[in-house]
């Protein structure tokens, strides 16, 4: 099983784990099976559905949009924070406009979320162009978890995309991480730790580049 989430819809919790990958072939190609003994009940979608069946994710959809934040994690975040981004810089709510400005805030984009723009098409890389996919339905202030759900029918990758288990730099023992974890943290800062070859030559770079890129954490250790 990939995961879980819990949500509530009134005052039942319900709990989810998702069975079967995500699939680009219409609405109810990744499926979840509920595992408490509760109801899921829409009123618009017909019957209950009862602990243990399986139940695509667009009828989950329909209870809670912060749900989508389960299914598509990196992609429900990343344009959320971009729409947000837009909206405090009172930036014209056009197409046009939005993908470009898509494409800049991509720049500064690393990890999952780089990969996200690529998917979309707002990285000189891309193999293919679905930004209009994003912007034509952000100009009309669209939801990012519709958006997001749409995306995945074009690229069922993007419904794969999960975030990496975070690592607080305040109080983790680098020397216990291992090295995949160190080259990750030097990622994320858009670093290299060019001529490391020892689990020590990278945590060296890791505590010299800490207070440029993580200064709070750097003022909470005590081995720096």
């Amino acid at each position: 099983m990939a995961g879980s989430a819990c949500w509530s819809q009134g005052k039942a919790v319900f709990r989810a784990w998702e069975s079967e990958p995500c699939s680009g072939s219409g609405g109810g190609g990744a499926w979840l099976v509920l595992t408490q003994e509760q109801h899921v009940h829409s009123a618009a979608r017909g019957p209950s559905v009862r602990a243990g069946s399986r139940v695509p994710i667009w009828l989950l959809l329909s209870f809670s949009n912060s749900f989508s934040l389960f299914v598509f994690p990196v992609c429900v975040s990343y344009l959320g924070r971009f729409y947000q981004d837009l909206k405090d810089r009172d930036v014209t709510f056009s197409p046009a406009t939005i993908e470009k400005e898509l494409i800049k805030f991509c720049r500064e984009a690393r990890g999952k979320e780089n990969r996200l723009c690529y998917y979309i098409g707002a990285t000189d890389d891309a193999a293919t162009k679905i930004i209009n996919e994003v912007s034509k339905p952000l100009a009309a202030h669209i939801p990012v978890e519709k958006i997001c759900e749409k995306l995945k029918k074009k690229d069922s990758q993007i419904c794969e995309l999960k975030y990496d288990k975070h690592i607080d730099l305040s109080t983790a023992d680098l020397k216990k991480l291992r090295v995949k974890e160190l080259k990750k943290i030097l990622d994320d800062w858009g670093e290299m730790c060019k001529g490391c070859a020892e689990k020590s030559d990278y945590i060296r770079k890791i505590n010299e580049l800490m207070p440029k890129y993580a200064p709070k954490a750097a003022s909470a250790r005590t081995d720096l």
